[in-house]
């Protein structure tokens, strides 16, 4: 009796043939690209043309493939295309394994090389002296708020933001010892923030400790009898420890947002989908006068521009000296935002861009 799935798989090796023969052709397509970026001195990440290149085949697709599925192929062809380019080293706030790994993993795919950072200030450095072509930083979760490390080195740095992720963060308490006999949970302090009425029901007399990583903090429940770690299932598969529960952050919504930290400045991608990060100061306008952050707006409100993040720190120069962070939509070469800008550059002793990106998709 003939094998009824033999024709069907017959079919899938010819469509692998094509698929093949058609990714090296690309590849090759991409290579001649590089060529041409490297003799003009041009970028060999263009964050505008990823972008582009995504909506171009998730407008191209009818299906069955999800749309995420898709960009997720793509990412690892780009990917692989970038590598062909120019090798690229990519900085991130490591160990290994930490959602920050995972983040640039999922921006930069598996293809390029990447290097583990102990601090955001020094993945600025790293990148600044050219060691690093890029770096990925944490900038703020959707439950915890944002990274005060990374506003504050934007604050000294040059740098641009070329590029954002988001990345879904679901927590895992990583243990080799069984959950009745845990007495000590090791994390960052926001994710054992994120996991707080998780671990009040499931272990209420354990000790929580603060670790320097997510990643650190399996090492140390690895090698520590009754000890645990709250990270991502990535760090457990890289250690070797078992999961104990998954998914035990108390938002099911829970993301965080990184930037990524580069030399040039991105390009428009246009069609309001560009987003623009700036950090004003409001100086002694802001100490004499009860409406000067409402003025402060006022020249993105007067231009259609909207805002989708206000955010104050301590500048740290002089005691209520605020600093204001801020994300609107547009990129900083739109005519609108060159007028907003100019005009905040009156009265506004700081007005600092820190770059234009494509939104998130």
């Amino acid at each position: 009796m003939s094998d009824p799935l033999q024709p069907i798989r017959e079919k899938i090796d010819a469509h692998d043939r094509q698929i093949v023969e058609l990714l090296n052709s690309r590849l090759t397509l991409a290579a001649e690209i590089g060529k041409l970026k490297r003799s003009s001195g041009g970028q060999i990440y263009v964050p505008e043309r990823e972008d582009a290149v995504f909506r171009k085949v998730t407008a191209l697709n009818q299906g069955p493939i999800k749309n995420e599925a898709l960009q997720a192929i793509y990412r690892e062809i780009m990917s692989a295309a970038i590598a062909l380019e120019k090798p690229l080293l990519i900085a991130y706030l490591g160990p290994e394994a930490t959602y920050t790994h995972a983040a640039a993993i999922k921006k930069f795919g598996a293809s390029v090389d990447y290097t583990a950072i102990a601090t955001i200030t020094d993945i600025f450095t790293a990148v600044e002296k050219g060691e690093a072509d890029y770096g990925i930083i944490p900038i703020e979760n959707s439950t915890e708020g944002s990274v005060r490390e990374a506003l504050d080195s934007f604050v000294e740095s040059e740098l641009k933001v070329v590029a954002q992720v988001v990345l879904e963060i679901n927590h895992a308490l990583i243990s080799a010892t069984p959950l009745e006999k845990i007495e000590r949970v090791y994390s960052k302090d926001q994710a054992l923030a994120q996991c707080r009425h998780w671990l009040q029901r499931h272990l209420p007399h354990a000790q929580l400790i603060d670790a320097s990583s997510t990643a650190k903090a399996v090492q140390i429940a690895k090698d520590t009898p009754g000890a645990a770690a709250i990270a991502a299932e990535l760090a457990a598969q890289v250690q070797g420890v078992p999961v104990v529960a998954r998914n035990i952050q108390d938002q099911s919504d829970n993301t965080t947002r990184f930037f990524v930290i580069g030399k040039k400045a991105s390009g428009p991608v246009g069609g309001g989908r560009d987003l623009t990060s700036l950090v004003i100061s409001l100086g002694d306008e802001a100490a004499s006068h009860s409406g000067s952050l409402l003025k402060m707006l006022m020249p993105f409100g007067q231009r259609g521009i909207n805002l989708s993040k206000v955010e104050s720190r301590p500048s740290k120069r002089r005691p209520w000296d605020y600093l204001f962070f801020i994300d609107v939509t547009g990129h900083h070469e739109d005519a609108p935002m060159k007028e907003a800008i100019a005009e905040l550059k009156k009265f506004c002793p700081l007005v600092k861009w820190l770059g234009s990106y494509p939104a998130v998709q």
